[in-house]
């Protein structure tokens, strides 16, 4: 069902920063892209067999901003994981007792497909989001 993990997300206090570092060691780094819906903006690190997600908070009430409280200096915010049929995953998270955050309907991802994401206390303490391919 998982077919590869499509990135690991860190939120940072300083995108610019952070994004700069990454360059340094030559990897690509995409344009700051914001989402309002998810109260983030994000910078995409590509590397050949993998993504990074840099995340900064954008508004008030960004869930990355509330991290950032608990971990000023950032940190990994989740990991986010491709799979085949977004709504049969999502039956089997739930089958296996995992709760969907949110009212575990699908959004809009970064990556403009259907995302949902599953709660850490159900994950081994990690927040993990599965994404339709």
């Amino acid at each position: 069902m998982i077919t590869r993990l499509n990135h690991v997300a860190i939120a940072v206090p300083d995108l610019k920063k952070a994004a700069a570092q990454y360059e340094a060691l030559g990897a690509k780094t995409s344009a700051p892209q914001d989402l309002p819906e998810h109260g983030v903006t994000v910078v995409f690190v590509t590397l050949e067999n993998t993504k990074i997600e840099l995340l900064h908070p954008l508004g008030e009430n960004s869930p990355i901003g509330k991290f950032l409280e608990k971990n000023p200096a950032g940190g990994i915010h989740h990991l986010c994981f491709e799979v085949e049929n977004l709504e049969t995953a999502s039956k089997t998270i739930t089958d296996l007792g995992a709760r969907l955050l949110g009212n575990g309907t699908p959004a809009i991802g970064a990556h403009s497909k259907p995302v949902v994401f599953a709660h850490p206390k159900d994950f081994q303490g990690t927040l993990v989001e599965f994404e339709q391919s």
